[in-house]
């Protein structure tokens, strides 16, 4: 399809004029009930891959079915050499639909590539990634007031025939995206955590600080240990120490002081959250002090607000979170709050975006939710 303005109003001639009247003719707009939504994968009408092979990236093609087909021996299935991002898309009450801090993305997946070995994505086919995947799918973001999003799952692994551990041949990077709703649909609310205690999350000077999708396996089983104790969600300590907070299973740790300080853990080891990238400068730009620093597991029983903070929640207050025989609770989120609708306002072009997070990549028909 190649690269194109997307400024385009989903009405039918403008259809006609991007895909032409025979794929207009088989085409449906999705109408979809938006506000039962939940966090799940819900079919839409195409990925975008692209193909590395021989030293360069082809211009990837919009498919119509997500499904790929590897080598059996491909590196991927036997050494892990794969990484994935998540972002989001919104459409806002102007009918923009606008991307979500993608840049961030981009580079956090360059770190990843550099990481494994695997070729590099330059940022401007990252974006145009995206983007084509929106265009073909734009009535597929949920409407404006709906409280859902498209949330995209960029992913690059390697593939082709391996036996030996080393670089692959091949390597697709493909872009899906699905609309969810809102993840809890009371607004914020707060859960238990549990710390994790005989598993690791990440190595010190292993890959804990890139998207790889190794880092997840392992974390299944604690996971599923935990929720079957009553536990939505768990909180990993160091590996070498034991001693000191790197972050959530799926999300990083944010803490708020008595004196109204934002403190987040520092480690070589934590996956750097593009989403608390802008939650620290939005509480800067707020007033609200921010600390970069070591937190020790005993330090977390003084913070009146903890939370969790990742793409899918923007942020989860945390009512409590247990340790053996150890229970630490925190009774507000007040600070959690302000900062939750402050990313949310912007997502959604309620708020002004002055550090330039959001990008319009269309206009969408609004409907009734």
């Amino acid at each position: 399809m190649g690269r194109r303005s997307l400024d385009l109003i989903l009405r039918r001639g403008d259809l006609a004029e991007m895909f032409g009247p025979s794929r207009l003719a088989r085409r449906r707009l999705a109408t979809l009930p938006w506000r039962e939504l939940g966090f799940d994968f819900t079919p839409t009408r195409s990925m975008v891959k692209y193909n590395w092979r021989d030293g360069s990236w082809n211009s990837g093609e919009v498919l119509p079915e997500m499904t790929v087909t590897i080598h059996g021996l491909s590196n991927v299935l036997h050494y892990g050499q794969g990484i994935f991002e998540g972002l989001k898309a919104h459409h806002c009450r102007d009918g923009q639909v606008r991307v979500f801090n993608a840049t961030a993305n981009a580079a956090r997946m360059q770190s990843g590539c550099e990481r494994l070995a695997m070729p590099f994505v330059p940022t401007e086919m990252f974006e145009e990634g995206v983007e084509r995947l929106l265009t073909d799918n734009l009535d597929y973001v949920p409407p404006f007031g709906s409280g859902g999003a498209m949330y995209i799952r960029p992913f690059l692994f390697g593939h082709g025939a391996k036996l030996g551990l080393g670089p692959a041949p091949e390597y697709s990077l493909c872009f899906i995206g699905s609309p969810v709703g809102a993840y809890y649909k009371g607004g914020l609310q707060a859960i238990d955590g549990i710390v994790v205690d005989g598993f690791d999350r990440a190595a010190p000077s292993g890959v804990g600080h890139i998207k790889a999708a190794g880092n997840y396996a392992p974390d299944v089983a604690p996971s599923s240990q935990a929720k079957l104790k009553g536990f939505p969600i768990c909180l990993y300590l160091d590996a070498k120490e034991n001693k000191y907070v790197e972050e959530f299973s799926t999300s990083n740790f944010l803490g708020v002081t008595q004196e109204g300080v934002l403190v987040t853990p520092s480690s070589p080891s934590i996956l750097p959250s593009c989403t608390k990238a802008v939650v620290l400068q939005l509480a800067r730009d707020m007033g609200i002090p921010v600390e970069v620093r070591p937190v020790a597991w005993d330090e977390v029983a003084s913070f009146k607000e903890v939370a969790a903070c990742g793409t899918a929640v923007v942020l989860t207050p945390i009512s409590s979170i247990t340790r053996g025989d150890q229970k630490v609770s925190f009774e507000s989120f007040d600070t959690i709050a302000r900062l939750y609708e402050a990313v949310t306002a912007i997502q959604v072009g309620e708020a002004e975006d002055v550090n330039g997070y959001t990008r319009a990549v269309g206009m969408r028909a609004h409907e009734e939710c």
